[in-house]
């Protein structure tokens, strides 16, 4: 592969990033669940002025019913089962609905801590590439394995986003750093080995709308991580209505909001067909 050319094309979905991110005095978000792999829900919040999008593997097993999981916990589980082709067909459906201004980032599997080998191919980055994805939203462990994945997908021109983690997490999501001080000190190596983009994850993941505000060791996490990096930052995990203005005080750049806006896409859905009734 050309370097100079997919140094362009990291460039240029980079610079998706950071319009959106200055439109926004400095904060956005990045809108997943139902809203990333369902090109109708991607269209309209895109309308209403998101600029981030995530389609990934676990939000696709729950949106297609797979082995009739109903709850993202459960998705977790057997993730793995989607494929890449299953995640570019979907990637390819929402980019042909969305401007090309929008950034999409797309977990894919064995681009996650999976539960059964699943190693990614050439071809596989390819194919993410060319079904319209500007980047990789990850979830690896280990700095060995990220800093493998990010040289494969900066081959292809896919930036790359990844998260800290704590090691007493029910789900492994990201390099393990327990204190403040660890969670500084990872997150530069992190940035080191050319990760484009940094996450941290609250340990909230399925508490969605129901979540309260963040602890204070929690925000305490996530500013030595803003701190530690010039790339953009990022934090996932419980964000919604009630505690997304704490976590904006702590300067991070990117919400990652899934599981309260499905849940409150759910409830519209109760409510509508109600009337009818």
């Amino acid at each position: 592969m050309f370097y100079n050319d997919m140094a362009k094309r990291m460039s240029l979905g980079m610079a998706k990033v950071k319009k959106a991110l200055e439109e926004g005095g400095g904060h956005t978000i990045l809108s997943t669940g139902i809203t990333g792999d369902d090109a109708r829900m991607a269209r309209a919040v895109v309308e209403a002025g998101v600029k981030m999008l995530e389609p990934n593997h676990p939000a696709v097993a729950l949106a297609r019913g797979h082995k009739g999981v109903t709850v993202m916990h459960d998705a977790e589980a057997i993730r793995h089962e989607i494929t890449v082709d299953q995640m570019a067909e979907v990637t390819r459906g929402v980019r042909s609905v969305v401007p090309s201004d929008v950034y999409i980032t797309v977990g894919i599997p064995g681009g996650f801590t999976e539960v059964v080998p699943h190693p990614l191919t050439d071809e596989d980055f390819m194919k993410m590439a060319l079904a319209g994805a500007d980047g990789l939203h990850t979830h690896k462990s280990s700095l060995k394995d990220l800093e493998e994945l990010v040289a494969m997908a900066h081959r292809y021109g896919l930036l790359v986003d990844a998260y800290i983690g704590r090691p007493t997490d029910l789900h492994t999501f990201g390099l393990p750093a327990e204190t403040p001080e660890e969670v500084y000190k990872v997150a530069k190596q992190m940035e080191e080995v050319g990760t484009d983009m940094i996450g941290m994850m609250t340990g909230m993941s399925y508490e969605g709308v129901a979540a309260g505000e963040i602890p204070s060791l929690m925000k305490e996490r996530v500013i030595a991580m803003v701190e530690a990096v010039k790339v953009p930052t990022l934090a996932e995990g419980g964000i919604n209505t009630v505690n997304f203005q704490a976590f904006k005080d702590t300067k991070v750049n990117i919400l990652v909001v899934g599981t309260a806006i499905d849940n409150m896409v759910e409830q519209a859905a109760q409510q509508a067909v109600r009337q009818f009734l």
